[in-house]
């Protein structure tokens, strides 16, 4: 996976591209974190979360968040509220930086006197409001009014990086969220494919325990290389195992069902004897306890002697 800019155009989405959305869209419905912004669509809501998560633990944003909504339910009552009442509130809830708390009250301010005490609902008008950046206007357009765009934060880079070797590079990883991200349905997409990054895909991955629904297509679940932007390059890779695993990985789904004396070469260049068919079924024994590949025999077509031959799992 290379992090050069000249790369960025060197990689392409799963040719079933509607299979890898439904998977994670239903994987995310079975079963998510239960935040309570993810249980409303009040657009001053979900805004007091984004700002309260701004590095912050979202266990101590969850009773800071209800606290908040209890005190000032309404941008009304915080726009009249005293600047430092909210300012204290920050502080003595450990929320980060107290310009959050003034950015948070202006734009209350501006909800109620430029727009009427009804908030706009798309990313360019939100970016509007004081303190509300790109990534913020579009988690508040998608969640409130299902009208945003794809969401590119850390989290979404490592997913994309590793599951479809989308390059590091800032455009490559707009164009692949954009394009997997089904046409009007920004609100359950992005919670999902930001769920997928915190609970199946962080910097240390979790892939079977929390069932990632991207497995299948994953390369790096196929090769075992788990580097990302935000997490340090195995130094070992080249010539290891895990890069075996990703070849073989990578030829069945090329070239479908492969006898081993056909696939073996095509995951080292030196296969054979001490590297040969003992060595190769000891990977693939592998791949398939991890249900990666089938391992088969099937009658050979020239003399009908029974081969060894595998195939991706279905």
């Amino acid at each position: 996976m290379s992090e050069a800019e000249g790369d960025a155009e060197n990689w392409t989405l799963p040719s079933d591209a509607d299979a890898v959305r439904e998977a994670l869209v239903s994987w995310y419905e079975a079963d998510h974190r239960s935040f309570p912004w993810r249980e409303t669509t009040d657009p001053y809501a979900i805004l007091v979360s984004e700002v309260m998560s701004q590095q912050t633990q979202l266990s101590r944003v969850e009773d800071a968040w209800h606290a908040f909504l209890d005190r000032w339910p309404t941008t009304a009552d915080l726009a009249a509220a005293d600047r430092a009442d909210v300012v204290g509130f920050w502080s003595s809830h450990s929320l980060g930086y107290n310009n959050r708390a003034k950015y948070l009250h202006e734009a209350a301010n501006q909800v109620e006197d430029e727009y009427g005490g009804e908030f706009p609902d798309t990313p360019d008008e939100l970016s509007e409001l004081m303190g509300v950046g790109p990534y913020t206007a579009n988690a508040v357009a998608s969640f409130a009014f299902n009208n945003g765009d794809a969401v590119v934060d850390t989290n979404v880079k490592r997913v994309l990086y590793r599951a479809f070797d989308v390059p590091d590079d800032d455009a490559a990883f707009e164009e692949a969220a954009s394009e997997l991200m089904p046409e009007g349905e920004s609100r359950v997409w992005n919670n999902a494919v930001m769920e997928l990054g915190g609970v199946a895909c962080g910097k240390a991955p979790d892939c079977d325990a929390a069932e990632c629904p991207w497995r299948e297509w994953c390369s790096a679940y196929a090769s075992g290389d788990f580097s990302a932007p935000d997490v340090p390059e195995q130094s070992t890779f080249e010539g290891s195992r895990r890069q075996k695993r990703g070849r073989v990985v990578g030829a069945l789904r090329e070239h479908g069902e492969l006898a081993l004396d056909e696939l073996g070469p095509r995951v080292r260049v030196d296969y054979g004897g001490d590297t040969g068919a003992a060595w190769l079924k000891e990977l693939l024994a592998d791949l398939e306890d991890d249900g990666l590949v089938e391992v088969a025999e099937r009658a050979r077509e020239s003399d009908g002697d029974e081969e060894t031959v595998a195939r991706l799992a279905r």
